[in-house]
């Protein structure tokens, strides 16, 4: 893996779209490295660390934070309001937020749409996006005709 940050053991994707994008990424000879920054965002009276945002991906070629969002829509919220805060509190640090339609349009343009099945099926369709398993039946079937 190029220039991973840990250098003994891969790193533990906490999903397998994180594991995914790191393929792609190795694929094309890009540098990065899985969560190695934390960037504290909120602050208890006492000064103490209550809330803090750990990028997925750090591209340090390009000094880019790649951040995927792919499941609950829940947890979308919740990224996009820590997302705000760092900007607020760290204008410097450059961060990208990949959706889930970010992620799905990656799979199809590089033909994993066997991957993109796997894991729709996984999480149960991407029914925050609106996009389900029909929606990749859809592009599966539009992939299939050209």
């Amino acid at each position: 893996m190029a220039d991973l940050l840990t250098s003994d053991s891969p790193p533990r994707f906490a999903h397998q779209s994180e594991a995914e994008l790191a393929r792609i990424l190795d694929f094309y000879g890009v540098a990065w490295r899985y969560e190695p920054h934390v960037f504290p965002i909120s602050w208890n009276a006492d000064g103490a660390v209550i809330e803090s945002f750990a990028p997925d991906f750090y591209l340090p070629e390009i000094d880019l934070y790649l951040e995927l969002t792919t499941l609950k829509q829940s947890l979308v919220r919740k990224k996009n309001r820590k997302l705000r805060h760092l900007r607020q509190l760290y204008p410097e640090i450059r961060v990208k937020l990949f959706y889930a339609r970010d992620f799905r349009a990656l799979m199809i343009k590089y033909r994993r749409l066997d991957f993109l099945t796997e894991v729709t099926t996984a999480n149960g369709a991407y029914a925050h996006t609106g996009a389900g398993a029909a929606a990749v039946s859809a592009a599966t079937a539009a992939q299939a005709a050209r």
